[in-house]
């Protein structure tokens, strides 16, 4: 097996992407061993684990760098190994709670290639097998997604940093799970119910997304580092809004963006019925028959002049142009959040850079 190469230091966003991707793919594999005796399913199984922490931008595992970073700097390459093996945790977290929500949201796709659950349900159905091939893939999806939740735990319980600091971060990651889970039910029941409140979207994009991807992530860097409380404080008035802020541009994307790009069909939320924070304003903005028109329309299927419809009306109702003040209030709001003494001089440009790559998807 071969061993995780030193981490670099500075705020190098591509070498540390190519870190934690050297760390998932020595972890996955080293899971992978433990299973061989159960043949070519488990194979199957674990060859889908690889496919799905592949990808993206890294960025929780790029936050919890950061907060380790706010506190001070790793104290040679041991420690640098153990932060990114802690950091890749927050990674397979988020790919669990990616396979999760694919199969309750019905998605097709994933980062420009099928959606786990419809994998499986290929396989089952090519091969001929018996039995239902959907209710294959749903299976299959639930119990890949729980063993990366398994395997994120073990990841930051291993990840070699000393024990104290170790638990201390266990405890936030506990809570972070706890915080997703919730958000996700929330948004499942606000998506049933249909409702179209504002406050209520907030919400669910705070506790899905936002402090998942963002606050919590912070804190176990920091934590991981010896960070305080007033530190753990300092990072969450930054996390945040930044958190929300980069939640609400991926409602934009998830009606307005390039599949090139998002890896999933224009409007895919709109067919998914996502109650988003978007959708809410645009309800609320406007008239009584559109409204009424995009109301009907969300979580029905949408062939491309049916969604460039409802693009022109969510932007005609002013949604579009209120999710952008908001994104830059908050963004603000976060940016002067770094000024607290808490929070490293030094490190101030790397989390404000951060934000940007957070909220405007680059980097």
């Amino acid at each position: 097996m071969t061993s995780t190469p030193a981490p670099s230091v500075g705020w190098d966003a591509a070498a540390e992407r190519r870190e934690l991707q050297a760390s998932l793919e020595e972890f996955v594999a080293e899971q992978g061993e433990r299973l061989l005796p159960l043949g070519p399913d488990a194979a199957r199984l674990v060859e889908a684990a690889h496919g799905a922490v592949r990808g993206g931008k890294r960025l929780r595992a790029r936050f919890c760098r950061a907060g380790f970073r706010a506190v001070r700097e790793p104290s040679g390459d041991q420690e640098a190994t153990g932060l990114v093996r802690a950091a890749a945790a927050l990674e397979l977290l988020h790919a669990s709670a990616l396979v999760h929500d694919d199969l309750m949201d019905a998605s097709d796709m994933r980062r420009g290639g099928p959606a786990v659950h419809r994998a499986f349900e290929d396989r089952h159905r090519e091969a001929g097998w018996r039995g239902d091939p959907v209710q294959y893939g749903a299976a299959a999806a639930v119990l890949l997604g729980d063993l990366l939740l398994s395997w994120a735990d073990e990841r930051l319980r291993t990840c070699g940093l000393q024990a104290p600091v170790v638990l201390e971060a266990l405890r936030l990651f506990d809570a972070t799970r706890t915080e997703v889970i919730g958000g996700q039910f929330l948004d499942v029941s606000v998506q049933a119910r249909g409702d179209a409140d504002i406050q209520q979207a907030m919400r669910v994009l705070r506790y899905k997304s936002a402090k998942y991807s963002v606050e919590r992530p912070l804190q176990v860097g920091a934590a991981l580092a010896g960070g305080g409380l007033q530190t753990l404080a300092a990072l969450s008035a930054y996390g945040v809004p930044v958190g929300e802020a980069f939640q609400l541009r991926d409602d934009l994307l998830g009606v307005f963006g390039d599949p090139k790009v998002t890896g999933k069909p224009s409007g895919d939320d709109l067919t998914e019925g996502k109650r988003t924070v978007l959708v809410a304003l645009a309800l609320q903005g406007s008239s009584g028959a559109d409204a009424r028109l995009l109301d009907d329309a969300l979580g029905r299927p949408l062939d491309a002049g049916r969604v460039t419809e409802l693009q022109q009306l969510i932007e005609r109702s002013g949604a579009v142009a209120e999710v952008e003040r908001r994104i830059e209030e908050l963004t603000g709001r976060a940016l002067a959040a770094l000024d607290d003494p808490a929070i490293r001089p030094v490190a101030r440009d790397g989390l404000r850079a951060l934000a940007d790559a957070a909220v405007r998807r680059i980097g």
